[in-house]
């Protein structure tokens, strides 16, 4: 993720934090050290708390998601990172689990590390208690000064929340992907995600809703990130759903032009402006070569002042997939990869190029082919 520098290393995952995260240790540092706003008195060690405070908040934050990672590393998915944000944190995996049992258990575990660490925080509460290290007044509430007892307060609530508040059935928070877990195992993961995520977004709804009409800003803003997160995951579902079925073979175009790579970059200037084609392999016979796009024919044009080879200018580190390869699978290597082209054989032997485009091309023409057919089967089936 952009803007996020890596401050850990764990298990083979890197720990990031966005650059905006800075904004909730100046909010710590205010609340704390101008308790009474800024017309009140400062205080430097205040401020210092306060910023202690949000860290160690979202340390806890980093060991829930290292739950989810662990658990998900366990069942052999590649985790890329966990990046920390002001709203928390996200761990980032390549792939979502294909059992229902293994998203369950990946899922539980975040709020179960919470749950530990308000246990272990009720503990060490109840043995500063017999101790008589502090009063059982200064337990109780949050609301104090920065002390150790408020800030065990603090934790121990914190925890205690995001174990509750991630529960909550609504998609893609951690008790959304246990409702689709659940339902999946019944219905599969294309009904499950369905109707978790309409549910998701009922919840959302109802939280804006309160939100607007109590005049909490913040949770408007939690709402409005879970109903888009519901409505993306719905899509990203449904696309799964589609591309499946289909193969790389049926998807990458096989009446593209193509380049040698004794070719000018005038031809393919030509090529561009007579055609809709933005990428072009290089091929020498029927050996692939690597790759031309329209950037880096725009490059060369804006740089160069002759007309160079195109051999001078093509990619030959190319994506190479097989044609027999789902498109689901293809997309999913290409993100992962970074990459928007990628070359496709059967074998040994070059077929073509296929793009982010094509794939999506390729996505809502056989949407709305499955539409079609649905309604066509049950018009047939009213008829009779």
């Amino acid at each position: 993720m952009k803007w996020s520098y890596t401050v850990a290393r764990v298990s083979g995952i890197d720990i990031r934090i966005h650059a905006t995260f800075a904004l909730i240790l100046a909010l710590g540092a205010f609340q704390w050290g101008f308790p009474k706003g800024f017309a009140g008195e400062s205080s430097f060690a205040g401020a210092v708390f306060g910023m202690g405070l949000m860290i160690l908040l979202f340390g806890c934050v980093v060991l829930h998601e290292l739950g989810h990672s662990l658990v998900a590393q366990r069942f052999g998915l590649t985790v890329r990172e966990i990046v920390l944000l002001p709203i928390g944190g996200v761990a980032r995996l390549e792939k979502n689990p294909e059992k229902p049992q293994h998203e369950l258990l990946i899922a539980l575990a975040g709020p179960l590390v919470n749950v530990a660490i308000a246990v272990l925080l009720f503990v060490a509460g109840g043995v500063a208690l017999n101790f008589g290290l502090v009063e059982a007044q200064s337990l109780l509430t949050a609301d104090g000064p920065p002390t150790l007892a408020t800030l065990w307060g603090w934790l121990f609530l914190a925890n205690v929340g995001l174990a509750v508040f991630n529960m909550i059935p609504a998609f893609p928070m951690d008790g959304g992907r246990v409702l689709r877990a659940a339902l999946a195992m019944r219905l599969g993961f294309s009904r499950g995600t369905q109707i978790a995520t309409a549910i998701g977004q009922a919840v959302a709804f109802a939280f804006g809703l309160f939100g607007v009409l109590s005049g909490n800003f913040l949770l408007v803003v939690v709402a409005l990130f879970v109903f888009m997160g519901a409505g993306q995951e719905r899509a990203e579902e449904q696309a799964r759903t589609v591309l499946t079925t289909l193969r790389v073979g049926d998807a990458y175009n096989k009446h593209a032009l193509v380049l040698s790579p004794g070719d000018h970059v005038s031809k393919v200037v030509d090529y561009i402006l007579t055609s809709y084609q933005p990428d072009f392999a290089v091929v020498q016979g029927k050996t692939f070569l690597g790759v031309v796009t329209r950037d880096d024919v725009l490059k060369a044009l804006a740089t160069e002042t002759i007309d160079l080879y195109v051999a001078g200018i093509m990619r030959r580190e190319v994506l190479t997939v097989d044609a027999r390869q789902g498109l689901d699978e293809v997309r999913r290597l290409m993100g992962e990869k970074g990459e928007r082209i990628a070359a496709v054989n059967d074998g040994d032997a070059f077929l073509g190029l296929v793009s982010v485009e094509d794939i999506g091309e390729a996505l809502v023409v056989s949407s709305f082919v499955q539409l079609r057919d649905k309604r066509r089967a049950a018009a047939e089936a009213e008829a009779s």
